[in-house]
């Protein structure tokens, strides 16, 4: 069945799990309202070496590798007036990947200072599925409390931390794997990975 879904992408490192997050929710035929940050636009050249203008949003779906029939929404970081700055907007869930430190910070004081801050705030608080996914190492001691009180807000914590007992063998499984977790925590069906059993049925 055909849902709809938030993803929000901030500035930290990891900007390639983002990008198969929507890949999979897209091929999977659903509608992905993507929230861009600002500095976004630099990790996209730092990371992935796209020659992308700042707020080039109309570039997006073909950086992205997706198809003419994606049903993808993008939006700036000041689209207050997007659907999804409202609670009256109803979507299946939303995931911030990866989730910038400071991200984390605004989401678990309540600030709105952007849109994607104002959309996590929304999903917060009308009980609907949030996932955060921390991109960064060290954890200090104030991450490890702004993650428990999102946590305690009603947010799943995601850390982008891939397993290896599926073998992986090529960057993409590592990826793949992260994926899943978050599209497990979100109750979406894949199959990104193999999970842990399935190898010994074989």
């Amino acid at each position: 069945m055909t849902k709809e879904y938030v993803v929000g992408m901030t500035g930290a490192s990891g900007a390639v799990y983002a990008i198969r997050l929507v890949q999979e929710l897209c091929r999977a035929g659903h509608r992905v309202h993507l929230l861009l940050s600002e500095s976004v636009w630099q990790v996209f050249t730092l990371e992935m070496g796209w020659k992308v203008e700042h707020g080039d949003l109309a570039a997006v779906p073909t950086l992205f590798g997706l198809p003419e029939d994606a049903d993808l929404q993008i939006h700036g970081s000041r689209d207050y007036g997007a659907p999804v700055a409202s609670g009256s907007h109803l979507t299946a869930g939303m995931v911030v990947i990866p989730c910038s430190m400071g991200t984390l910070s605004a989401i678990a004081n309540g600030s709105s200072d952007n849109l994607l801050e104002r959309a996590a705030d929304t999903h917060l608080k009308e009980g609907r599925p949030l996932v955060l996914v921390p991109r960064e190492t060290p954890f200090n001691k104030i991450h490890l409390k702004n993650m428990l009180a999102t946590a305690d807000a009603g947010a799943k914590i995601v850390p982008a931390m891939p397993g290896f007992y599926h073998r992986p063998e090529t960057m993409d499984d590592l990826i793949d794997f992260v994926v899943g977790k978050v599209l497990d925590a979100m109750h979406v069906e894949h199959t990104l990975f193999r999970r842990w059993g399935d190898r010994e049925k074989e």
